[in-house]
């Protein structure tokens, strides 16, 4: 089975040993399972393309002050489906390689390896580098990713495919200017300097 009907998932490859369990790769030619694998740990059951898809119609939020809140996001998911296959295609012809593969770099590139953990101690409240669960890092990596899709497509005359592919091209290369990539160095120069 062929993913759209194009690319194929058998040949790819998590280098991260961490992530392994975590990212399914289980072929399939749509990606959509109608909300079957909903719960907390179901997740790991659902194809990454369509957890993918899925943070794409709702980023999340960013800080506390929930600067991007969910009213903006209206989700159509046979648009997301068809913007995100069109990316795929964008990526392929820029890269001449499986854009899965792509996408799968870009996911590992932005999973974080330590975080923050705030607790109270005393009157005070103290902060402590802890080390993220591998599903943790997924769903964070996807979070980052689509909210850095959502800021770079903000007030720009581009395709939301085109919006998709640069970014997933530049997070898959380390690029220090995207989203993902600076936000991961940032909170682990922060637990570096907690511990």
């Amino acid at each position: 089975m062929l993913l759209f009907n194009r690319w194929d998932i058998k040949g790819l490859k998590v280098e991260d040993p961490g992530l392994v369990r975590y990212i399914n790769l289980r072929p399939v030619v749509l990606p959509r399972t109608f909300g079957r694998n909903r719960g907390d740990f179901s997740k790991n059951d659902m194809n990454i393309v369509e957890r993918f898809m899925n943070k794409l119609m709702i980023t999340g939020h960013t800080g506390k002050r929930h600067k991007i809140t969910s009213g903006k996001f209206c989700g159509n998911y046979q648009t997301i489906m068809k913007e995100t296959e069109k990316a795929f295609e964008i990526i392929e012809n820029k890269t001449k390689t499986n854009p899965l593969q792509v996408f799968l770099k870009a996911i590992e590139n932005a999973a974080l390896y330590e975080e923050i953990a705030a607790y109270r101690l005393g009157g005070t409240i103290a902060r402590k580098a802890v080390i993220t669960s591998p599903q943790r890092r997924v769903d964070v990596a996807l979070r980052l990713i689509t909210q850095g899709i959502y800021r770079s497509s903000f007030r720009h005359n581009r395709t939301l495919a085109a919006v998709i592919a640069d970014e997933l091209i530049a997070i898959s290369n380390n690029d220090s200017k995207s989203l993902p990539i600076r936000e991961r160095s940032r909170i682990e120069k922060e637990a570096e300097g907690a511990r």
